[in-house]
C-alpha cells in the first residue's frame, strides 16, 4: 500500500547529516575559501561529465568543490531543507514537491541535464505472467518514492486505468530494488540506468518515460541552486551553468569523449556508457534558453508549466496536500543573465 510522505524529509534531516559526511569528496582541504557544495546522483548526464573531468574545479580555482553522491531526489531535498547542499541534479517530480508544501524549498531550477527517454522505464520481471500496465493489479512494484519514477508510474497506473491502492507499491532505492527482484521479491520495478539495464536482462518492458512524455507527463533531470547561494554568488552560478552548457556541448559533439567520462563515474564500460547516453535526450544550448525550456532572463519559460502539471498531478494523486500557484514555479526558474551566459562556455 503507499505510504504518506508528508513532513518525513523533516524527521530525517539528523539521519541525513551523518550520511553527508560518509560519501562526500571534497575537492580542497584549503580552509581560508569558501566551499561549493554540490548533490549528484549516478545517472548518465552532463553533471557527471563536469566532475569526472574537474571542470569546475578548473573555472573556480578561489572555491573548495565538495562533492556528495545521493540516491534519489527525495533524499537531496532533505538535505536542502537541512541547509547541507547549495547545487543538485535532481529529477522534476522531487523539485515540484520541493516547491511545493509542506517542505517549500527556497531553490530554483538554473539548468536542464537531460529528458528522460528511455533511461527511465517500468519492468516486469519474466515469468510473474505481467505483459501490461494493467496486469500490475495486485503485484508488487517497487519505486524510489518521490523520484522522478515514482511519478511516472503513478501516471503510467494513471493512463492504465489502474488504481495506485490496488497495487503493492514498494519503496526502495535503484540498487535495493535490484536486490530484491533478484531474490524474487517484487513482480516490477520502475527505476533509471545504469540499474535499469540490469533489470532488462531478465524482464519486460512495459513502458518507458518517452512514452509518457508524449501523453503529456514528461520528466526531466533538472540543475537546481540554492536561492540563498544564487543571490549571493551569482558569478559562482553563472559558472557552473557553463560548465554544465560545456558537458551537453561533448555529448552532442564527441560522444566517446563523453561516454569515457560517465563509464569512469558510473564505474562500467564506455560501450555501457555510450548505450546508456542514447537512452536520453540533451538539449542543445539554444534548446535550453528557448520558451519551451529555460526561456531567458525576465521570461522564464514552459518549463515552469511542466512543473507546475506536475505538483497538480502529485497533489491529485494525494502526494502532495495541494499544488502551488503557477507564480511559485515561475519565479523557482533562475533565468539571470541567459542566454548570454550559456554562450561564454
Amino acid at each position: 500500500m503507499r505510504r504518506s510522505r508528508f513532513g518525513a524529509a523533516l524527521g530525517v534531516i539528523a539521519a541525513m547529516t551523518l550520511l553527508l559526511a560518509g560519501c562526500s569528496v571534497d575537492n580542497s582541504g584549503d580552509d581560508s575559501k569558501p566551499t561549493i557544495r554540490l548533490a549528484y546522483q549516478s545517472f548518465p548526464s552532463g553533471d557527471l561529465i563536469v566532475k569526472n573531468n574537474g571542470w569546475l574545479e578548473e573555472a573556480l580555482p578561489d572555491y573548495n568543490i565538495k562533492w556528495t553522491k545521493f540516491d534519489s531526489g527525495a533524499d537531496i531535498n532533505t538535505a536542502f531543507v537541512a541547509k547541507e547542499v547549495d547545487f543538485a541534479a535532481i529529477g522534476s517530480s522531487p523539485v515540484a514537491r520541493g516547491l511545493s508544501a509542506p517542505l517549500n524549498i527556497p531553490y530554483q531550477v538554473a539548468f536542464v541535464l537531460d529528458v528522460a527517454g528511455d533511461n527511465e522505464a517500468l519492468v516486469a520481471r519474466n515469468g510473474t505472467g505481467i505483459n501490461t500496465v494493467a496486469d500490475l493489479k495486485g503485484k508488487r512494484v517497487a519505486t524510489a518514492f518521490a523520484s522522478t519514477a515514482h511519478y511516472s508510474l503513478l501516471a503510467a497506473l494513471d493512463q492504465a486505468g489502474v488504481n495506485p491502492k490496488d497495487v503493492d507499491l514498494i519503496d526502495l532505492q535503484p540498487q535495493a530494488s535490484l536486490a530484491a527482484w533478484q531474490r524474487g521479491d517484487i513482480d516490477a520495478v520502475y527505476t533509471w540506468l545504469p540499474t535499469l539495464d540490469e533489470l532488462r536482462k531478465d524482464g519486460k518492458t512495459l513502458i518507458a518515460s518517452r512514452q509518457l512524455a508524449t501523453a503529456g507527463k514528461p520528466t526531466l533531470d533538472l540543475g537546481v541552486v540554492s536561492s540563498d547561494f544564487a543571490t549571493a554568488n551569482p558569478e559562482a552560478v553563472n559558472t557552473w551553468r557553463q560548465v554544465q552548457a560545456r558537458a551537453l556541448t561533448l555529448i552532442k559533439d564527441d560522444p566517446q569523449a563523453a561516454a569515457d567520462a560517465i563509464a569512469a563515474q558510473l564505474g562500467t564500460t564506455p560501450e555501457d556508457a555510450a548505450n546508456q547516453l542514447k537512452q536520453g535526450t540533451y538539449l542543445t544550448v539554444a534548446e535550453l534558453t528557448s520558451p519551451t525550456w529555460l526561456g531567458t532572463q525576465g521570461n522564464p519559460g514552459n518549463l515552469s508549466e511542466n512543473l507546475h502539471s506536475a505538483a497538480v498531478f502529485l497533489a491529485e494523486q494525494q502526494q502532495i496536500p495541494a499544488a502551488p500557484p503557477i507564480e511559485t514555479f515561475r519565479q523557482a526558474i533562475y533565468t539571470e543573465g541567459l542566454p548570454g551566459v550559456l554562450e561564454q562556455q
